[in-house]
């Protein structure tokens, strides 16, 4: 039996962190999450998800510095970082990329497309 790949879901909205979990419950996935960009910087260092799921609008820390302050650790260097976000303007998404992340999907996000974006990083 395969271990179940880690993801961190980050977002401060109890509400989409509740349809991110039920999107992904039924697959092989161990979920864990995060409601602020300090809180996900410390739990990716400390748990190692093989994918972060990152809003970008958050008190503190945003997703953009989340991002950032990941890549800059040997640890999380690597690690897939999909920016979720309502933030969908070209400058937000040139400047996602510029902080680091990987991928970026909007809100609402399609959960067939995060689904299938989420697979291409870690597989079915």
């Amino acid at each position: 039996m395969s271990v179940p790949k880690k993801i961190l879901l980050v977002d401060d909205s109890p509400t989409v962190l509740l349809m991110e979990q039920l999107l992904l419950q039924d697959g092989p996935y161990e979920l864990l999450s995060a409601s602020s960009g300090a809180e996900a910087v410390e739990r990716a260092l400390n748990e190692h998800p093989e994918l972060i799921l990152m809003d970008v609008v958050m008190p503190g820390m945003d997703g953009f510095e989340a991002c950032r302050r990941l890549r800059a650790e040997e640890a999380t260097r690597t690690t897939p970082i999909i920016l979720v976000t309502t933030r969908g303007g070209p400058e937000h998404v040139e400047k996602g990329y510029e902080s680091g992340c990987s991928d970026y999907v909007t809100k609402p996000f399609d959960g067939n497309e995060l689904r299938a974006k989420i697979e291409s990083f870690l597989g079915p």
